[in-house]
């Protein structure tokens, strides 16, 4: 069983920093896209950033410059640093995994979900 765990969500002001972090409970699988989504009041739930196992990294163009997406395989954690911060950043921001497992020789995507957590950047 696999599961994501988010943190460090909270309330920050225009121009500050946060980071997101997303534990998973077993080792991070050897082909992987990791990434985190972000959904606003009203809004459809969009792609913020992607990391995969080939160390390929992808930003939304309203983040690129600002946001940064990492990860630390020793402590099968997933980051994302957000500097320069602004109220149009405020939403429910989702950690999301898919990852390559064999079963009985087969090779399956599963895809896995964070809980949530809301970020809100207002003065």
């Amino acid at each position: 069983q696999v599961q994501l765990v988010q943190s460090g969500g909270g309330l920050v002001q225009p121009g500050g920093s946060l980071r997101l972090s997303c534990a998973t409970s077993g080792s991070i699988a050897s082909l992987y896209t990791m990434g985190w989504y972000r959904q606003a009041p009203g809004k459809q739930r969009e792609l913020v950033a992607t990391i995969t196992s080939g160390a390929t990294t992808n930003y939304a163009d309203s983040v690129k410059g600002r946001f940064t997406i990492s990860g630390d395989n020793a402590k099968n954690t997933m980051y994302l640093q957000m500097n320069s911060l602004k109220p149009e950043d405020t939403a429910v921001y989702y950690c999301n995994a898919q990852l390559v497992s064999v079963r009985r020789g087969i090779a399956t995507t599963d895809v896995y979900w964070g809980q949530g957590t809301q970020v809100t950047v207002s003065s």
